[in-house]
């Protein structure tokens, strides 16, 4: 595991191997950390020894800053499924405070939430950054912001107040605006800090892919992350793209809008991903769905390993995980297996 692995691929320099990271596995999956941690207590010195042992060099970091939305004004709990163990974080849904499309074209988050003062926001993230990095030496750690435009969208209305909105397009595209004007102040914030790496996530589309007109996507919600990219990319940040869903038909897009990188979910075409952008971005993801784990075979797990470990030679910089997580329910005895022959893979 190297921090500095990690960075170097990021910057597309020459590495000994494909990094390493995995999403919710020391968070939820306690059943795997009991089993490959002895004296397992769950605190965080057993998750750094997890990520020692799995070799992780990249920890997924973002942060939204001090302003709690939901205390400041309104939000839509949509509630939440089973995805812990036990289903601890089931939580049902919540009557949505917005009742009309009207309300929506008239909200403008930085009224309803407040925006902090900058020189604050600088030092909030910085000394979150810093506490960050110094827990985990041996990983890369991130900033980043989670609700930049469609995510801050589906918190404050959730998604039947907002594809209501949708249906009027200009208005909603004011709307976006505010959004993305609303993120650019934390983006600013973030800049002047020390970290590398910004994570730019916003859930954009669906698992089937765009639910909204591509050109409207290429019209009202890409140039506003140029805007916020440029920002980035003068302080000297590497700027990496995440979203769930299928985002493919977008990345050149996004590309064009400065993105370094991409952390995606297996349902994008690992290989057409690998083909396009191998030797010019970094790609955080794989060919390994964590579906096949939970559902399907060892013989099917190891193909798609497989898969990716003869796509990686084509990527000048890579970060493997299993793109949609490894939730709890992936049986440990494949987990296992599937870090065993990770390690096989790469010598380790």
């Amino acid at each position: 595991m190297s921090r500095d692995l990690a960075l170097n691929a990021i910057k597309l320099q020459p590495t000994p191997r494909p990094g390493h990271t995995e999403y919710s596995v020391s968070t939820y999956h306690k059943k795997l950390l009991a089993t490959e941690l002895p004296n397992y207590q769950g605190n965080a010195d057993d998750t750094r020894a997890f990520h020692r042992l799995w070799h992780y060099d990249f920890l997924w970091g973002v942060n939204d800053g001090p302003v709690n939305w939901g205390k400041q004004g309104r939000v839509t709990d949509m509630g939440h499924a089973d995805y812990a163990e036990g289903g601890s974080d089931r939580r049902e849904a919540k009557i949505c405070p917005f009742t009309d499309p009207e309300e929506i074209y008239a909200f403008d988050p930085a009224r309803e939430y407040g925006v902090p003062e900058h020189h604050d926001l600088v030092r909030f993230y910085q000394n979150w950054y810093q506490s960050q990095q110094a827990a985990n030496p041996d990983q890369l750690c991130t900033m980043g912001y989670y609700k930049t435009i469609i995510s801050g969208c589906i918190q404050a209305f959730g998604w039947d107040m907002l594809l209501l909105a949708a249906a009027e397009p200009e208005r909603f595209a004011v709307v976006l605006k505010r959004f993305a004007d609303y993120t650019a102040h934390y983006v600013r914030a973030q800049a002047e800090c020390s970290a590398e790496v910004f994570i730019q996530h916003d859930d954009f589309v669906w698992t089937s892919g765009p639910f909204l007109h591509p050109d409207y996507y290429r019209q009202n919600i890409i140039p506003r992350y140029a805007e916020l990219w440029q920002v980035l990319h003068r302080a000297g940040k590497k700027v990496l793209f995440c979203s769930d869903g299928t985002f493919t038909e977008f990345m050149p897009d996004l590309v064009a809008a400065g993105a370094d990188g991409f952390i995606f979910e297996p349902s994008n075409d690992f290989e057409w991903v690998v083909r396009n952008f191998g030797q010019t971005h970094c790609l955080i993801g794989s060919a390994v769905d964590c579906r096949t784990m939970t559902f399907g075979s060892w013989e099917q797990v190891k193909a798609e390993m497989d898969r990716t470990h003869e796509l990686a030679k084509s990527c000048r910089g890579l970060i493997w995980a299993v793109g949609n997580h490894i939730p709890a329910n992936v049986p440990v005895d494949i987990c296992q297996q599937y870090m065993a022959y990770l390690k096989t893979l790469w010598n380790l």
